[in-house]
C-alpha cells in the first residue's frame, strides 16, 4: 500500500486558484477511478475533480467556502500497487494545508467581470457538504458504504432536519426540474450520493404521496445556517461592489409595442426553418446598437481607481439569464455588425451553452452593455443593477394590454416599459432621459430598425 496525492488540476486558462464549493467524499471513502472528489469553482464555472485512480480516502485539504491553489494537494489516498512518491500525482511528505496552497478566500478579490469557466454543469443549488448523519442515514439505506440498492428497494427515505443530500450538479439540475425533493431520496452511491439512478427508480414509482396537510401546524423553532460559497458568493459580492461603488439612477418609460408584436408575429410566422423563433430581445439589441452608436458613453466601462472610462467601438450585449446555480451573463458580440436573425440566434446559442454549463471564458466576459428580462414575471417597474464596471443596463418589463388615449378614444395597446439604469458619475440624466426615449422611437415604429 502507498499513499499517493490527487492535485486540483487546471481548471480554466489563467487560473491559480478554485473555491472548495463541496465534497463527494470523505475520510475513510473507498473510491473507484474517475470518480469525481470534489466540486470546486472558478469564478462562473463548476467543475468536479474525479480520481485519477481507486483507493481509499485519507486527507481532504480544505473547508468549503476555502481556496485552493492550482497544482496543491485536494485528496490524498492510500492506493495498491504503487510505490510511496511514485507518478505524477504522488503525495510529498505529510504538510499542513498552508504548505499545500490552502488559504481562506478573500471575497473582496473576487470579480464577475472576468469569468474563467469550463465546460461543466453549473450547481443547482447553494447546499454546502452533507453532515455526517447525511451519510450514515444514507449507508444505512444502502446496506454499506458505497453499496447499490437492491432491485425494487424503495429509494425515498425521509431525512433528518437539517441533513443535506449529496448529488452531482446535473443529478440536483434535474430534481429540480421533475420536482423531487432529493432530502426524501436516499443515495445508493459511494458515501450515500444521489445517482440518476435513484432518480429513475423513483420516477418509475410514480408521484409520491401528498404530505399530510392541515390547518394547525406545530411550531418550527429550527435555525438553518447555509454557508454561501461558490457561484451565489460570486453574485453577492458582484451586488456588494456595484452597490458600494456606483451613484446610479433609474429610468424608466413607457413604450406601445403593438406594432411590434405584430411584425414579430409575422416575421415567425413566415421565417425559414433554420431561423430561430423571435422574442422581443433581438429587436431591443438592434436598437441598442443604434442607439449607442448615436451616444457612445453608454457603450462603456468606467475604469473608477484611474478615472477613465473606456468607450467600446463595438457591441458587446450582455444577456442576464437565470440558472440553476444563480445568476450569469452570457454575451452576444458585435451586435451592431449583425441583423435581426443573427442577433437571434446568437443569443439562444449563448443563453443555451450558460444554462447548460457548457459555456467558455469568451461567451461569459466582455460585455460592455446588458439587458435584463424576467420574461412574463417580468413586472410594471423594475430596478436593475449595473454590470460593473458598465455604465448602463437596460431592463424589460412584461408587456400587458392597456387603454390607450387616440385623441378621440381610449383603445386597447400592447405596452410594455424600459427600467434603465445608468451610472449618474458619468451619465447625466438628460442623456439617460435621450438615450431611452430613442431606443422608445426604434420599437414603437420598427421599420426604423432596418434603415437606420
Amino acid at each position: 500500500m502507498a499513499e499517493r496525492a490527487v492535485r486540483l488540476p487546471d481548471v480554466g486558462e489563467g487560473v491559480a486558484e478554485a473555491e472548495l464549493v463541496e465534497w463527494l467524499v470523505k475520510v475513510g471513502d473507498a473510491v473507484r477511478e474517475d470518480q469525481s472528489l470534489a466540486i470546486v469553482m472558478t469564478d462562473k464555472a463548476s467543475v468536479e475533480v474525479p480520481s485519477p485512480v481507486a483507493g481509499e480516502v485519507l486527507w481532504l485539504a480544505a473547508e468549503p467556502g476555502e481556496s485552493i491553489a492550482v497544482g496543491s494537494d485536494l485528496v490524498r489516498l492510500k492506493v495498491e500497487g504503487e510505490a510511496a512518491g511514485a507518478g505524477p500525482e504522488a503525495a510529498a511528505s505529510p504538510a499542513t494545508q498552508e504548505d499545500h496552497g490552502v488559504a481562506r478566500s478573500a471575497a473582496a478579490g473576487a470579480r464577475h467581470a472576468a469569468p474563467a469557466p469550463a465546460a461543466m454543469p453549473s450547481r443547482a443549488d447553494d447546499d454546502a457538504a452533507a453532515p455526517p448523519a447525511l451519510v450514515a442515514t444514507a449507508e444505512r439505506a444502502a446496506g454499506a458504504p458505497g453499496a447499490r440498492l437492491r432491485p425494487g428497494t424503495s429509494p425515498v427515505l425521509p431525512r433528518a432536519r437539517g441533513e443535506k443530500p449529496i448529488a452531482s450538479p446535473a443529478v440536483r439540475a434535474r430534481a429540480r426540474e421533475a420536482g423531487i425533493d432529493l432530502r426524501r431520496v436516499a443515495g445508493s452511491g459511494p458515501a450515500g450520493r444521489i445517482t440518476h439512478e435513484d432518480l429513475d427508480r423513483l420516477l418509475e414509482q410514480g408521484p409520491q404521496a401528498p404530505a399530510a396537510s392541515g390547518a394547525v401546524m406545530s411550531p418550527d423553532p429550527s435555525v438553518e445556517e447555509i454557508k454561501i460559497v461558490g457561484l451565489r458568493r460570486r453574485i453577492a459580492e458582484k451586488m456588494r461592489v456595484a452597490h458600494e461603488r456606483i451613484a446610479d439612477m433609474t429610468y424608466v418609460e413607457e413604450l406601445d409595442v403593438t406594432d411590434l408584436e405584430a411584425l414579430r408575429a409575422k416575421l415567425n410566422e413566415t421565417k425559414r426553418t433554420d431561423r430561430p423563433r423571435l422574442t422581443v430581445l433581438p429587436f431591443l439589441m438592434r436598437a441598442i446598437a443604434i442607439a449607442v452608436g448615436e451616444q457612445p458613453r453608454m457603450n462603456a466601462h468606467f475604469d473608477d481607481d484611474n478615472g477613465v472610462l473606456r468607450r467600446y467601438g463595438g457591441v458587446h450585449i450582455g444577456i442576464a439569464a437565470q440558472t440553476a446555480g444563480g445568476l450569469v451573463v452570457p454575451v452576444v458580440r458585435h451586435v451592431e455588425a449583425r441583423d435581426l436573425w443573427s442577433c437571434a440566434g446568437e443569443l439562444v446559442r449563448v443563453t443555451d451553452a450558460a444554462k447548460g454549463g457548457t459555456a467558455v471564458r469568451e461567451e461569459l466576459t466582455g460585455s460592455t452593455i446588458t439587458i435584463t428580462s424576467l420574461g412574463a414575471l417580468g413586472g410594471i417597474v423594475t430596478t436593475p443593477v449595473i454590470n460593473h464596471p458598465e455604465v448602463a443596463i437596460v431592463g424589460v418589463n412584461r408587456i400587458a394590454i392597456r387603454p390607450i388615449w387616440n385623441g378621440t378614444s381610449f383603445v386597447p395597446r400592447k405596452t410594455m416599459n424600459l427600467s434603465c439604469s445608468f451610472d449618474h458619475r458619468v451619465v447625466d440624466g438628460w442623456d439617460a432621459a435621450v438615450f431611452v426615449h430613442r431606443i422608445k422611437a426604434l420599437l414603437e415604429t420598427p421599420a426604423m430598425l432596418f434603415v437606420s
